[in-house]
């Protein structure tokens, strides 16, 4: 397996670009056969995804329970694309430490989570990962607006965090024009991402990248599908 480097400032670096010129694609394991979990891995990886998105649930932040860091670890070896791993748990600080050793490139906690989300962002980063946040369609972005100098990237939830398969939430899109207008204000010159994740499809990712999303977390519209490589092409074609 490739050896991931670290970027200047000591992070993982992760491969495309935290400020790509294209949009990125990242499918959701949630949705994958967890009894053939690397092959599925293997098989995305070769049609054309960017990342791998890991969306860990806990049974109490969220009503429903899915990985922890055992299964990050254990799917390292089976690709070389960046592992984002999605805390979707209550007292994320409590698992930051497995997860970076576990080999998560990226890691999401929710504001809605912590009480502390300045001092846990500001630990992820110094662990060696990316740090992102994540907020629910009921969250303002305010919530979020005096950390925004200490992400790589904002995730925005297009359902209600939980399980897959679920309706894209309409409102999404406002806040996403929103985050993209908070950004330019900035004086950071990298920025951050904008991730969405909930319901995302052919149909509705162009909309999704002009109101200024970069990366796009995708499950059944990927998984649920026998074809995958036919199914990352339209997902890229809609981005077009």
């Amino acid at each position: 397996m490739k050896t991931r480097s670290k970027a200047k400032d000591g992070r993982r670096a992760i491969s495309p670009s935290m400020n790509p010129k294209g949009a990125l694609l990242a499918p959701s394991i949630l949705s994958a056969d967890f009894s053939r979990l690397g092959e599925e891995l293997r098989e995305v990886e070769a049609a054309g995804a960017d990342w791998l998105h890991v969306d860990v649930m806990d049974g109490h932040f969220v009503p429903n329970l899915t990985v922890g860091p055992l299964v990050v670890q254990a799917l390292k070896p089976w690709t070389r694309l960046p592992l984002d791993c999605h805390l979707m748990v209550s007292r994320p600080e409590d698992w930051i430490d497995a997860f970076v050793q576990a080999g998560a490139d990226i890691i999401t906690v929710h504001a809605e989570a912590t009480v502390h989300l300045d001092r846990l962002l500001n630990r992820i980063r110094e662990s060696g990962c990316r740090a992102g946040v994540s907020v629910n369609p009921g969250t303002s972005l305010a919530a979020i607006e005096e950390i925004l100098d200490l992400v790589d990237l904002v995730l925005v939830m297009s359902v209600n965090p939980g399980f897959g398969g679920q309706k894209f939430i309409e409102s999404a899109l406002s806040k996403i024009e929103r985050l993209a207008e908070l950004r330019s204000s900035l004086t950071r010159q990298d920025g951050f991402l904008i991730e969405v994740d909930g319901g995302v499809n052919a149909e509705n990712l162009g909309r999704l990248r002009r109101a200024g999303a970069d990366v796009f977390v995708a499950g059944n519209a990927v998984f649920g599908t026998d074809d995958r490589r036919k199914a990352m092409a339209a997902l890229r074609k809609a981005l077009q």
